[in-house]
């Protein structure tokens, strides 16, 4: 019978650990801080948790041999900004060593001069609460002063890949079966044959599975839909866009402000072009808006889903 190995005997693999590790999903930080000299600093981090509620404390740990530590030492307030689906780039700039992170980088100082970076999904300004050692990381602790929720979808990281975030199908399978439980005392008389409610019906259960896929990108509803409306060349003006997007033309020049801020998209003779990255994203939502299209038409033939479309177009007034 062999014998139980005691645990000063067992062996850790470093790479296998590392992999088992990966196997908890995480979201993507990028933390930030500036010193009184003005160094600025910023390092891509996954170590981010909550600690307590009352008071607000957080932490994250950071490598012994980083030469970014210093600066976190030195600084009296830092920043944890939660990323979005849209800043992959972003995360693998910080990630990189012997750069300037900050050239080209939009951000705004907060608490402490430290940087707050655009457009994540939520941003926490701490002030330095203590630093732990932790093997061959500090854990540091901060102090929540003030936080902003953006409500964009994260970026998530598993077993070394970017990631993002969808509905579990089980939770959506729930949400269905409660619709139809508590419509079913209302199918009464002609209410399936009355086009309005259907069609209102299929809009909700369409976009209930369709929205979540694009939110994972990390854009905004109005933001992916005015690219897709750039990217199809509908809108023949500025005017157009609203009626297109069908949205108010404040949230259309909303969206268009932080597409511009990101790159893709100029404003030109008065109406919004797409850059040649605002192309390519555009191109990737309209992957995402085909894809899904394809697993909702996939049990009718060609001709049915041409007919349907056909009938939607000319209800909508699109010759």
């Amino acid at each position: 019978m062999n014998s139980l190995k005691s645990m000063d005997e067992i062996t850790i693999d470093p790479m296998r650990f590392r992999r088992a590790l990966g196997n908890f999903t995480t979201g993507v930080t990028i933390m930030t801080a500036q010193n009184e000299q003005g160094e600025k600093v910023g390092v891509t981090a996954n170590s981010f948790n909550s600690v307590s509620l009352d008071p607000p404390l957080i932490l994250w740990s950071i490598d012994k041999k980083s030469s970014s530590f210093p600066v976190f030492e030195q600084a009296s307030h830092f920043a944890v900004n939660i990323l979005s689906g849209s800043q992959i780039e972003l995360s693998n700039k910080f990630s990189r060593r012997n750069i300037d992170k900050y050239e080209d980088t939009r951000y705004q100082t907060g608490v402490g001069q430290a940087p707050i970076l655009d457009h994540c999904s939520a941003v926490f300004e701490c002030e330095r609460h203590d630093i732990i050692e932790g093997g061959d990381h500090w854990i540091i602790i901060g102090k929540v002063v003030n936080f902003r929720d953006e409500g964009r979808s994260p970026l998530v990281y598993h077993q070394g890949a970017y990631s993002g975030v969808i509905p579990h199908p089980l939770l959506q399978l729930k949400d269905t079966v409660e619709v139809e439980e508590d419509l079913g005392q209302l199918h009464q008389g002609h209410l399936y044959s009355n086009v309005c409610y259907l069609m209102s019906r299929a809009f909700k259960f369409y976009q209930t599975d369709y929205i979540p896929k694009q939110l994972v990108t990390g854009f905004r509803t109005s933001e992916a839909r005015l690219l897709l409306v750039l990217g199809s060349g509908t809108a023949s003006n500025k005017a157009d866009l609203p009626r297109d997007i069908a949205m108010p033309m404040r949230e259309v020049e909303q969206a268009a402000s932080i597409l511009q801020k990101d790159g893709l998209l100029i404003e030109s003779n008065g109406f919004f072009k797409l850059t040649e990255k605002g192309k390519k994203t555009a191109h990737y939502l309209f992957d995402i808006a085909d894809s899904h299209q394809n697993e909702v038409f996939a049990k009718y033939s060609t001709n049915e889903k041409e007919i349907f479309i056909k009938i939607l177009k000319d209800i909508a007034g699109i010759m």
